[in-house]
């Protein structure tokens, strides 16, 4: 089986400067070229996805995932692809609100060394838009935003001993991420799912980003486009689970 000319192309496109797995494993090189770089991008109906989003999706799913490997390899592709150096950052910081820091932290080292390489002055300009005395109330309005008025007042809901949890998701996970300029709340809630998906056994959140994605407009086709694209990196057990989730939140929305 030789490698497809779709999958030739790609590969030059995007990975000009590595072989890959082509010098070692030429078997399995065909077989992940061919399916990666060239079925699943182009496949019928499921292949809406322009080729910036199709990487922001992958970085997310590779931070979720925790494929520090394969995210150094893909950083650059994503940039070829016309992911920005903010919109990069931001994918990164956001993931540590869903992954915690102790996993972000050698993702951010290698992407800070990408970009360095790549003549990227660092630090990049703050995308902040909080302060300490606003933040949680900036976070309310992006939960409100999200997933309606039923959370204005979550913050100081649920059992004393848990509440500070629920003001900490207000302030911290949404005032201090989701507010942040670079990328907007569509594109939040579509890495937020990504990096859900790909962690595993978080399916009650997942239904719950699905539903927030579909709310924002990002429906049940792009979601399902989106798991399409990043099924190759995390295999079918997790991106079958993520499609039952998003079924589950669009039955729920009808």
């Amino acid at each position: 089986m030789a490698i497809t000319p779709a999958a030739e192309e790609y590969h030059r496109h995007f990975f000009p400067n590595t072989e890959l797995l082509r010098d070692d494993d030429p078997d399995l090189a065909q077989i992940i070229e061919n399916f990666a770089f060239d079925e699943v991008p182009n496949e019928p109906g499921v292949n809406d996805l322009d080729d910036r989003t199709r990487y922001m999706a992958i970085l997310a799913t590779l931070l979720g995932a925790q494929c520090l490997t394969e995210f150094r390899g893909i950083v650059p592709a994503a940039l070829t692809a016309g992911v920005t150096p903010v919109e990069a950052k931001e994918i990164t910081y956001q993931a540590v609100a869903y992954l915690g820091i102790a996993r972000v932290y050698p993702f951010l080292a290698a992407l800070n060394d990408i970009l360095r390489e790549r003549g990227v002055k660092l630090p990049l300009e703050s995308q902040s838009t909080t302060t300490v005395e606003d933040r949680r109330e900036k976070g309310t309005q992006a939960q409100v935003d999200i997933f309606g008025d039923g959370m204005k007042d979550f913050y100081k809901s649920g059992p004393a001993e848990k509440r500070h949890i629920n003001r900490w998701l207000a302030a911290n996970c949404f005032g201090d991420y989701y507010t942040r300029t670079g990328l907007d709340l569509k594109q939040r809630e579509m890495i937020t799912f990504c990096f859900i998906a790909a962690q595993g056994g978080c399916e009650p959140q997942l239904t719950a980003h699905a539903a927030a994605n579909i709310r924002l407009g990002n429906d049940r086709a792009f979601l399902i486009s989106v798991v399409s694209q990043c099924l190759p990196y995390i295999g079918y057990p997790r991106s079958l689970n993520a499609l039952r989730c998003v079924d589950d939140a669009a039955q729920s929305a009808a």
